[in-house]
């Protein structure tokens, strides 16, 4: 009785804890948070180190830093890195969206990649209730982004989502509120973004920036060939004068360094299928498969998947935020969170 006491005083959250981007859902309020998963951490001369920034402005300083100061991303494919960052960054998220007194401690639900090992889950679990979470629940990024696209998860029918995050991509067929097959592969935007920084200084000699890489990716990438080709000027160090250097992209260009990073989705995608029951297999053939997470906005992917499976491909509504509306919505229903949250 306390407990729910506490829990109409305080304002539980929802977090989607990305490699990428962290988006923050607060019961009642809708998402009140969405940074880049990013810390700049500063070292004294006493060799401690202090968190400096976190988020929009942390990342600002990607590739900027004197040697006192780094950016650190805590999350790599999907699951914390550096323990003590990611728990300074978590307590920032949420002490910036549970604007109540510090007694009042919020439920958290944070979503997870499907593969995640149990030292990976209590990484998670621990940092949230160090950073001040009273209680925690995990649940699996398909099924929060399946909720989140508002897709029957409840009912004995087949769904296919396909959740294209930062650090990971999770192929998933849910039934009955659970997941019947799922596939978690290391292949994310991170990845997009190094396959083009790689193809531009393999091609052209030219070194670029994270940054630019995924700015390059977000304007002028596509994932089958276009009737336009776009093109777009890139920044960086030429490897073979040593002197800053501006070069002119194309959607080719681009288009042919992300071949590698999303034939593994399609891969994953195939085996998927093949591993699906027949009875659900004929449920996805009518329904089609829902695609989600930031990586699902990369232009015509929807399109190249639509030629290689032979199925209909459907964009969620709001592909950005699917995984933290999922995990919202279970704030909302105590019985349905219980249902599909990872236990202990």
């Amino acid at each position: 009785m306390f407990d729910r006491l506490l829990g109409f005083f305080s304002n539980d959250l929802a977090i989607d804890l990305g490699t990428a981007n962290t988006l923050v859902y607060a019961k009642g309020r809708g998402i009140v948070s969405s940074e880049p998963s990013v810390v700049a951490v500063q070292t004294d001369h006493r060799g401690v180190d202090r968190v400096r920034a976190v988020g929009k402005e942390a990342k600002s300083m990607l590739g900027r830093t004197p040697g006192s100061i780094r950016a650190v991303r805590p999350l790599r494919d999907g699951v914390i890195a550096d323990f003590e960052i990611a728990e300074a960054m978590l307590r920032y998220f949420i002490q910036s969206a549970h604007n109540r007194s510090t007694l009042l401690r919020p439920r958290i639900v944070i979503s997870v990649p499907s593969g995640i090992t149990e030292v990976e889950k209590r990484a998670v679990r621990e940092s949230a209730l160090s950073a001040s979470a009273r209680e925690v629940f995990l649940l699996e990024e398909p099924m929060a982004a399946a909720i989140g696209a508002g897709l029957p998860i409840t009912e004995p029918s087949g769904n296919m989502i396909i959740d294209i995050g930062g650090g990971t991509t999770e192929v998933a067929v849910i039934s009955l509120s659970g997941i019947v097959y799922a596939n978690s592969v290391r292949v994310g935007g991170d990845k997009m973004d190094d396959a083009i920084l790689n193809f531009i200084k393999r091609k052209y000699n030219l070194l670029i920036g994270e940054r630019t890489a995924e700015r390059v990716k977000i304007e002028i990438g596509t994932a089958y060939p276009v009737d336009e080709v776009r093109t777009m000027f890139v920044k960086g160090r030429d490897l073979v004068a040593g002197v800053p250097k501006t070069l002119e992209v194309n959607t080719e260009d681009v288009r042919e360094a992300l071949m590698e990073p999303v034939n593994a989705i399609i891969e994953a995608t195939k085996i998927a299928l093949e591993r699906t029951p027949p009875e659900l297999a004929a449920d996805i053939a009518d329904k089609g498969i829902v695609l989600t997470g930031g990586g699902a906005l990369l232009e015509n992917l929807d399109v190249l998947l639509r030629e290689e499976t032979s199925l209909p491909i459907m964009l969620a509504e709001d592909p950005f935020t699917a995984v933290v509306m999922g995990c919202g919505r279970c704030l909302d229903e105590v019985d349905l969170l219980r249902d599909v949250s990872l236990k202990a």
